[in-house]
């Protein structure tokens, strides 16, 4: 109980088709408001003798009047399987995709831009024009 919290793993799962492990992460943190994804990550890449940058740590709930958390955890084999099966959105919060840019209004004029236009013109609608 090193950092003022426990972590404790439970219905741990071997996924060899998604490559990884996935379990039920418990944290007990009576003298914390909560713990980081950071930490979690680092003592779980400690306890399972794999990388941080492997482990997604998400859904975290703590519980009704606090000093204890759940969430799940997932440790990929490697950084490839990680890319390859989770959700863009996860990939994005970890930095590994860039944000997504433009307000809805402007993806919803472009959308209706392309369709009054056919064939390859479709391409170079909203791209702009070059600059001389």
């Amino acid at each position: 109980m090193d950092g003022g919290y426990t972590l404790r793993t439970r219905k741990i799962m071997t996924n060899k088709l998604l490559h990884r492990l996935q379990m039920v992460v418990d944290i007990i943190h009576p003298e914390l408001g909560g713990v980081s994804v950071e930490k979690i990550k680092e003592r779980l890449a400690k306890t399972y003798k794999a990388k941080p940058e492997q482990i997604i740590v998400y859904g975290l709930q703590t519980a009704f009047g606090g000093s204890r958390s759940t969430g799940f955890a997932l440790i990929y084999d490697n950084k490839d399987f990680l890319a390859k099966f989770e959700p863009k959105y996860r990939l994005r919060r970890l930095g590994l995709l860039p944000a997504k840019t433009g307000s809805r209004k402007q993806k919803k004029e472009l959308k209706n831009k392309r369709k009054k236009v056919r064939g390859k013109a479709k391409a170079t609608v909203g791209v702009g024009k070059k600059k001389k």
